[in-house]
């Protein structure tokens, strides 16, 4: 019995050290290599469907999600969905509410991590260019695109290059 707290205690942290996120599930840490190169052509990342997005809560452990991204014109463009409510950024999202007091992410692509700056993109024509980037990968997007009315409730955010 008296072993029962120390190995709990150690198994929770091994489980929240190596949680990455897997689909709709959020992790924590994301492992990978760290590419704090500045990047020009981001259109390698069309090759992946999914990408991970590590963001920095207050309380220290990170909050990872699961998402897709698109590029158009060497920008990088990330959805969120809201099906809940409050259908609002940053209150329809819990990861949505810790990037809008703390932007600074990483993004996973494949197997490295790329340190970015989330922002809310409230430009109608740039909310155009996002929206046709992912329309032009996804068929989910596609359709949101022929069917404004029948859409979900969403935002679109781009990833900027983050200043040191």
């Amino acid at each position: 019995m008296k072993y029962l707290l120390p190995v709990i205690l150690i198994l929770s942290s091994l489980l929240l050290a190596a949680c990455e996120p897997k689909n709709r599930r959020p992790g924590t840490w994301l492992s990978g290599e760290l590419v704090e190169d500045r990047i020009e052509d981001w259109s390698f990342s069309n090759e992946f469907q999914e990408v991970f997005i590590q963001t920095h809560p207050w309380y220290g452990i990170p909050h990872s999600v699961t998402t897709v991204l698109a590029t158009a014109d060497g920008k990088l463009y990330v959805p969120s969905v809201y099906v809940k409510e409050p259908k609002r950024f940053p209150d329809g999202k819990y990861w949505n509410r810790i990037v809008a007091e703390y932007p600074n992410v990483e993004v996973k692509i494949g197997d490295q991590l790329y340190p970015r700056t989330v922002n809310l993109i409230s430009d109608e024509a740039e909310f155009g260019r996002g929206l046709n980037a992912l329309a032009a990968k996804y068929p989910f997007w596609q359709k949101v695109k022929g069917s404004p009315e029948e859409a979900p409730s969403f935002v679109i955010l781009r990833l900027n290059e983050r200043n040191p």
